[in-house]
C-alpha cells in the first residue's frame, strides 16, 4: 500500500462513489467525509471499507478546513477527490513517487482533465492544475465556494492526470449545483466588497504564487462590465474553446449564464442589504 491517506467529499453520490473509490483501491487509508447524505453514499463507502465521518454543510472553506483539523488521517499526507473524479494509473505512480521523496514540499499541484460530451475540454478551462496532494497540518482553504488552496509552504508538481466527470448526473444535476455555488459566489462577493477587501492588479498578472494570482484575478474580474460575455470570450476565444468542438462552446455557454447568475445574485444581495440598513422614516401624525 502506498503510505497516503485519501479524502473524499461526498453528498448523495451514490451513482459516482464506487468508480472513485476503485481509483483510489490502493489506499488503505480511505476517509470518506459526507455531508449527511440521504441516498446509499455511506452503505457504499462502508462496504469499500472506508472510515466515515458526517458533518452538515455550511460553506466550502469551513467545510474542508474542519476536515483537515479533525479526521484521523492515517499517513502524513492526504489527496483529496472528489466523487466525480478519479485517478490515472500515472497519477497513482507519481504521487507515490511525490512523498518518497518531497524535498521541502509540503503540498503538489497536479492537473485535472474535465469532461463533457465524452469530450476532454482541453482548452475552454480558466485553469487545470489543482493542489491536492498535501500535509494537512499545512493546508487550509478560503472563500465560500471554489476555494482557494493556501499550502504553508512550497509547492510541487506531479504528472498524471485527474479525471473529472462534471456532467456524470445531466445537465439538471450540473444547473443544481451551480445554483447554489452562484448563491456563494455572490455572498462572497458582497462580503469582500463590504469589508472593503482590495486587490492588485499588478499581482493579478505577475503573482508567482498560482493561487495568490488567481484570487486577484477573480477580484478583478468580478470588477468588468458585461461579465458573462467576458467569461464567455476568454474561454472560447482567448483560452481557444473553439478547438474542443461542439463539447467547447456549450461549455462556455454554460459557464457564461452561470456568471450571469452571479451577477443577479450579487445585484439582488446588494438591495436587500439596502433595504435592510436603509433608516425607517416615521410618518408624522
Amino acid at each position: 500500500m502506498i503510505p497516503i491517506s485519501v479524502l473524499i467529499l461526498t453528498k448523495n453520490e451514490q451513482q459516482d462513489l464506487p468508480g472513485c473509490l476503485a481509483s483510489v483501491a490502493w489506499s488503505d487509508d480511505v476517509h470518506v467525509y459526507d455531508s449527511m447524505s440521504s441516498d446509499r453514499t455511506v452503505e457504499i463507502a462502508q462496504a469499500a471499507g472506508a472510515r466515515i465521518t458526517q458533518r452538515p454543510f455550511d460553506n466550502w472553506a469551513s467545510h474542508q478546513n474542519w476536515g483537515l483539523q479533525n479526521i484521523a488521517f492515517k499517513h502524513p499526507w492526504v489527496f483529496y477527490i472528489d466523487a466525480d473524479e478519479r485517478m490515472t494509473p500515472e497519477l497513482v505512480q507519481s504521487v507515490q513517487t511525490a512523498v518518497t521523496a518531497p524535498g521541502d514540499s509540503v503540498a503538489f499541484r497536479l492537473e485535472r482533465r474535465d469532461f463533457f460530451m465524452d469530450t476532454w475540454l482541453r482548452h475552454v478551462q480558466t485553469s487545470s492544475f489543482y493542489m491536492r496532494l498535501f500535509r494537512p497540518e499545512k493546508m487550509r482553504y478560503e472563500r465560500l465556494v471554489n476555494p482557494v488552496s493556501l499550502a504553508d509552504g512550497p509547492v510541487g508538481e506531479i504528472a498524471g492526470y485527474l479525471d473529472h466527470f462534471p456532467f456524470s448526473k445531466g445537465l439538471g444535476h450540473w444547473f443544481d449545483r451551480h445554483n447554489s455555488y452562484s448563491r456563494f459566489e455572490a455572498e462572497q462577493i458582497v462580503a469582500n466588497r463590504r469589508r472593503g477587501e482590495g486587490f492588485s492588479v499588478i499581482k493579478a498578472l505577475t503573482e508567482k504564487d498560482f493561487h495568490e494570482r488567481r484570487y486577484h484575478q477573480k477580484e478583478l474580474f468580478y470588477r468588468l462590465p458585461l461579465r458573462p460575455l467576458v467569461k464567455f470570450l476568454l474561454l472560447y476565444v482567448v483560452k481557444r474553446g473553439f478547438l474542443d468542438g461542439r463539447a467547447g462552446l456549450r461549455y462556455a455557454i454554460l459557464q457564461s449564464i452561470y456568471e450571469y447568475m452571479i451577477v443577479l445574485k450579487v445585484e439582488e444581495r446588494e438591495q436587500q442589504l439596502s433595504e435592510t440598513s436603509a433608516p425607517v422614516l416615521l410618518q408624522q401624525p
